[in-house]
């Protein structure tokens, strides 16, 4: 059984920073893309960072410049390091794995975290 488990969420400052980590474990061979979605009070969940195995990356324009995400191949683990953050980047951040491959085939596929929350105040 696959899991993602996020932590590093928290109560912050405007222009502060937090760095976010998704752990995923499960006999995972690889993952395809991992990303960090967040979604707020009252809004859908929207994207805010993926990372390819390759390494490439795609930024939403409302956090490119302030955040970035990396990863760890080898540990099946991605971060965000978030800078300068913004009142309104306060939602609860999730962890996605997309195209993930297992040692049991019944476990390939795309898989969410139970989400962090993150809160900067103004």
């Amino acid at each position: 059984q696959v899991q993602l488990v996020e932590s590093g969420g928290g109560l912050v400052q405007a222009g502060g920073s937090l760095r976010l980590s998704c752990a995923a474990s499960g006999s995972i061979f690889s993952i395809d893309v991992m990303g960090w979605y967040r979604q707020a009070p009252g809004k859908q969940r929207e994207l805010v960072a993926t990372m390819s195995r390759g390494g490439s990356t795609n930024y939403s324009d409302s956090v490119k410049g302030r955040f970035t995400i990396s990863r760890d191949n080898a540990k099946n683990t991605a971060y965000l390091q978030m800078s300068s953050l913004k009142a309104e980047d306060t939602a609860v951040y999730y962890c996605n794995a997309e195209g993930v491959a297992t040692e049991y085939a019944s476990d390939w596929g795309d898989y969410w975290g139970q989400g962090t929350q993150v809160t900067v105040s103004s």
